[in-house]
């Protein structure tokens, strides 16, 4: 999820996996796979700035879990031999 702000000032979450495409008019329009669609303050570039930030710390979260996880780890060793 990321945070997002309204034109009205509201601020909203907004799950990133469901955008089809962000268009750059004088205001920033997210258009979800539903159909529904955002305005938003952010620029486009700060849009898609959170969302790489978002998903490269929901990567490195689920990395750190998968090297620390010993039942992962052991069976990665069983894999080896």
């Amino acid at each position: 999820m990321i945070r997002l702000t309204r034109l009205n000032h509201g601020p909203f979450l907004l799950n990133s996996d469901l955008i089809e495409h962000i268009e750059i008019t004088p205001d920033t329009v997210i258009t979800l796979t539903n159909g529904h669609q955002f305005m938003v303050r952010e620029e486009a570039d700060e849009v898609v700035r959170r969302i790489v930030e978002f998903r490269r710390t929901v990567n490195a979260n689920c990395f750190l879990k998968r090297i620390s996880d010993p039942v992962h780890t052991d069976t990665e060793s069983q894999d080896l031999e």
